[in-house]
């Protein structure tokens, strides 16, 4: 053979890895999709329904939202329903207190109205004079008062009334024993007898001072009339604190 004859067989072959890579690639993805395909249809063998699935989820959620919206509004209604009951409870608590309160003064102006009306009885209508109020406020200074009277005509005023008053105040001192302080001692000497003169209504204001640690109860006032005639008349009323 010829040198001629060698170089006329030599086959030359190019090499391409590219085309290699992109087959690789290919088989790889292919055997992917097999597999994924292969898994959906073990579970669609299985029973399992992607579609129904999402529907469910999405039915789920719905009602997960429907609830929760209902459960806000029932805990609003709740919040409601605890402070109207919160409300309801403490005003029937402030009708009761108030009730208790109305039902006590009924009470006690039940009993100095039958007390002051058998005094007034005893001696009121003989001398032709009352007194109709009677009022308490603190006065100026530490343990002094001021008594607000109000005198009025128990009778027809055909004439002009005239007498003097006298004033006792009842109460306990501080050794627990029940003293009686007249009008001298309650005005330090200065009157022991307020004189009165009017036909038909009369208004006086007199200062006194109670003794230290002495407990007022109850004030008395001496109607005692100008006429020998006509005998005195008492009345006492409960000591009681204007608070204005």
């Amino acid at each position: 053979m010829t040198a001629s004859d060698a170089r006329t067989n030599l086959v030359v072959r190019a090499h391409s890895p590219l085309r290699r890579l992109i087959l690789g690639a290919g088989l790889i993805i292919v055997g992917a999709l097999a597999m994924y395909i292969v898994y959906e249809l073990g579970r669609y063998n299985a029973g399992y329904d992607r579609l129904a699935v999402a529907q469910q989820r999405t039915e789920l959620t719905v009602s997960i939202e429907r609830l929760e919206k209902e459960n806000r509004t029932l805990r609003t209604q709740l919040a409601e329903l605890d402070t109207i009951r919160i409300g309801r409870a403490r005003e029937q608590a402030e009708v009761a207190r108030s009730i208790g309160d109305l039902q006590a003064q009924v009470a006690r102006q039940a009993q100095e109205l039958a007390f002051y009306r058998g005094i007034v009885a005893q001696g009121a209508a003989a001398i032709g004079v009352k007194i109709q109020q009677v009022r308490i406020s603190p006065g100026a200074h530490s343990g002094a008062f001021v008594l607000h009277l109000a005198m009025v005509r128990s009778v027809r005023p055909d004439t002009v009334a005239s007498g003097v008053m006298g004033i006792t105040v009842d109460g306990v001192a501080t050794d627990g024993k029940t003293v009686t302080v007249d009008l001298a001692a309650l005005t330090d000497g200065k009157q022991r007898e307020i004189p009165f003169n009017f036909r038909y209504f009369q208004n006086l204001d007199e200062q006194i001072a109670l003794p230290q640690g002495f407990r007022p109860e109850h004030v008395a006032f001496e109607l005692r009339s100008s006429r020998k005639d006509v005998a005195p008349a008492t009345q006492t009323f409960p000591w009681d604190l204007d608070a204005a």
